[in-house]
């Protein structure tokens, strides 16, 4: 079997907010602009960049992450692009080298290295000159094995500043400059997870198009596709083992809306995989509960919409009764606040589906964030005692009451979770953890909703 190819590159940046996410989006954008195939790619586990990334692309943007999935399912994500698209785009998350640890375990760099993608770092360049230089160079000598392959020059000044700039760089290193771009009134807005989702903001296509001008007028796009297809062949390895499809299909809800955003698309692709058919709903605007077999419900912002989910009485109301009657249900993070009696935000006390008999609270504050690795040691509906879960979570709420009196799933070795070393709320037949996972690091997850919703034994 032929080796697969497809060209490809990292964006990565030396720490958060370089503007890497702009610049990665502006490049999927121009690119496309161009009648080019992009296959747009999210290094880690995030959500929002990757909303923005689909949004420029057209296609959903995947993510990649050595540490929440094997190596042979990031291989095998590539693999799948290379017959759909021209080019792939990966961009990085934190800084270059920054990892879980001090060895940076599961970092840009070791996803760069493991694809064979060679790395165009983005480089602030706000209020510094020749210290840009010391940065790359800095970044050659820490791993001499990572193809750094260009730079792009961000938040420039004037011509002045990036022709020093570019002076430095040339004397100290051996790394080209591929663009250069000037630091204008352009950025993505943000709240407290981050970036405001794409679907969120008003004028996002606006801000994607801008973005796309400035880089086709400041970037060398012949370039970066020049880079990109020195990217070797890389391994193909089996395709994964399909999901078992038995018995009659199925109904699976998915709550979807300005609410409830935050969904991998191979999670989704699993459970239809399994033998699910997905029912888009929305909390924040149905009244009624269509007819189901059981509903995941992933995170978001329901600290945003908290009031709009509270007034919709109707909804909240008509799940509560079928998560009673045993519908399977899987929540993650958004949906746990959710499916708690209350949902506190700004002292004020909304009232929620109260499926779980916990109040959840909004903080100023992060409760927990990064990775988790867990553990089953109850039973469930979902998943067998044993099952090694990995996943993360990003939350800025708690648990301020019931946390101790609620049954969990999930022992937590690392991560935050509900607290006190634990996870996965169990209610009836339903399971709400703060840990989000990715399908293809726990690939029983998907078969086990499926089979739970077929009414399988537990």
């Amino acid at each position: 079997m032929a080796q697969p190819t497809l060209p490809r590159l990292v964006l990565a940046g030396l720490a958060g907010d370089t503007g890497k996410t702009l610049v990665s989006v502006g490049v999927v954008r121009a690119l496309r602009r161009r009648r080019l195939r992009v296959a747009p790619y999210k290094k880690g586990p995030d959500y929002i960049d990757a909303s923005w990334l689909t949004a420029a692309a057209g296609v959903a943007a995947r993510n990649l992450d050595t540490y929440l999935m094997p190596a042979a399912a990031i291989q095998r994500s590539l693999a799948r692009a290379s017959g759909a698209a021209d080019v792939a785009i990966i961009e990085g998350n934190r800084g270059l080298f920054d990892g879980m640890d001090a060895e940076g375990s599961h970092s840009t760099a070791t996803l760069a290295k493991l694809t064979g993608a060679p790395v165009v770092l983005v480089v602030n360049a706000a209020k510094v000159t020749r210290t840009v230089a010391a940065e790359i160079l800095g970044c050659q000598v820490m791993d001499p094995k990572l193809n750094l392959a260009a730079v792009i020059i961000n938040r420039v000044a004037s011509r002045r500043h990036e022709a020093v700039i570019r002076e430095a760089i040339a004397q100290t290193t051996d790394v080209p400059v591929v663009g250069a771009i000037p630091n204008e009134a352009l950025d993505l807005p943000s709240r407290h997870l981050g970036l405001v989702p794409v679907a969120e903001h008003p004028r996002s296509e606006e801000l994607i198009e801008r973005a796309a001008e400035l880089i086709a007028a400041h970037v060398d796009l012949d370039e970066l596709l020049r880079l990109a297809g020195e990217a070797p062949r890389f391994e193909a390895p089996p395709a994964a083992d399909a999901a078992a499809v038995a018995g009659t299909p199925v109904r699976i809800g998915v709550a979807r809306d300005a609410a409830f955003s935050f969904y991998y698309p191979e999670n989704l692709e699993g459970l239809q995989a399994a033998g699910a058919e997905l029912v888009e709903l929305s909390p924040l605007a149905d009244r009624a509960l269509p007819e189901l077999d059981a509903l995941y419900i992933g995170g978001g912002f329901p600290e945003v919409h908290a009031a709009a989910l509270a007034a919709n009485r109707e909804f909240r109301e008509a799940l509560r009764r079928r998560i009673g009657d045993g519908m399977p249900v899987w929540a993650e993070c958004g949906g746990l606040m959710y499916l708690a009696n209350r949902l506190v935000v700004g002292h004020v006390a909304h009232p929620m589906v109260g499926a779980i008999p916990v109040t959840v609270e909004q903080t100023d504050r992060p409760r927990g964030h990064g990775y988790v690795a867990a553990r089953v040691d109850t039973p469930n509906p979902f998943l067998a005692a044993g099952t090694e879960v990995r996943g993360h979570e990003f939350h800025y709420s708690q648990i301020a009451q019931g946390a101790g009196d609620v049954p969990t799933i999930l022992e937590v070795g690392r991560g935050v979770g509900i607290g006190g070393g634990r996870d996965g709320i169990k209610a009836v037949q339903t399971v709400a953890c703060y840990t989000h996972v990715h399908a293809a690091g726990v690939p029983e997850w998907a078969p086990a909703l499926v089979r739970a919703a077929r009414g399988g034994r537990w």
